[in-house]
């Protein structure tokens, strides 16, 4: 358990897709580029065995926005896409219908 301190320090937010590529020599990575409404970053996600890159953009993610930024195969992760454990694989979150880039989940 956590407290709601700590839940509270969590920058939950819907980011769009703008554009998503495989990374050379990893079977399970993509590199997404997100409109988070006031800036843009660029998210590594291991998410490739289920979805085709070019079926991402447009699409809406839910992003933890202040993660420390990490390295994944040489391409710096500035965020984390959040997915549910879908027993085949991961299963991205987003809401159910379209809000504006960048708003705050709660």
């Amino acid at each position: 358990m956590i407290s709601y301190a700590d839940f509270e320090k969590l920058d939950l937010r819907v980011g769009t897709i703008t554009a998503a590529e495989k990374i050379q020599g990893a079977d399970k990575l993509l590199r997404l580029q997100v409109d988070l409404g006031s800036e843009a970053r660029q998210l590594v996600a291991g998410i490739a065995q289920q979805y085709a890159p070019e079926r991402l953009p447009g699409r809406q993610v839910i992003v933890l926005a202040n993660l420390e930024p990490r390295m994944l195969r040489g391409v710096e992760s500035q965020g984390m896409a959040l997915a549910a454990d879908g027993g085949a694989g991961p299963v991205l979150l987003q809401p159910a219908v379209e809000v504006p880039a960048g708003t705050k989940v709660k």
